[in-house]
């Protein structure tokens, strides 16, 4: 079974080619993926922003195939970020990984993070086709 998610961008809103501003998602199976460190297979975490973020989202995209699932059936992302780490550096490295998959998004700077030295944090929601 194909699902299929609808994208929500209201007019007098912005327009981002990088996320939505809302997704509707249809009752279907749910994976709701913790938040993933920039940490590699032996839970090292990685040095700086541009690394521990794309390999914090490697480990949401290796979370949801083993659900069965992919990011472009993912419905929320959440990206926390160590006050002072320079967002765009992360948002580039983690585009490099996720691809032009659109989905609705929250950024939010954070104070730290309850790993010593991690510098970003991602969770997502995703639906899984049948």
């Amino acid at each position: 079974m194909t699902v299929t998610t609808t994208h929500l961008d209201p007019e007098g809103l912005y327009v981002s080619p990088a996320f939505t501003q809302g997704v509707i998602a249809p009752a279907a199976r749910t994976v709701y993926v913790g938040g993933q460190l920039g940490t590699d297979s032996t839970g090292n975490l990685l040095d700086g922003i541009e690394a521990q973020s794309a390999q914090a989202m490697r480990n949401v995209l290796a979370v949801l195939a083993a659900a069965g699932t992919g990011p472009e059936h993912v419905v929320k992302l959440n990206i926390y970020l160590v006050g002072g780490s320079d967002a765009q550096v992360g948002y580039e490295a983690t585009r490099s990984v996720w691809g032009d998959h659109r989905t609705a998004i929250t950024v939010v700077s954070t104070a730290g993070h309850a790993r010593p030295g991690a510098l970003v944090e991602i969770d997502a929601t995703a639906i899984i086709p049948e």
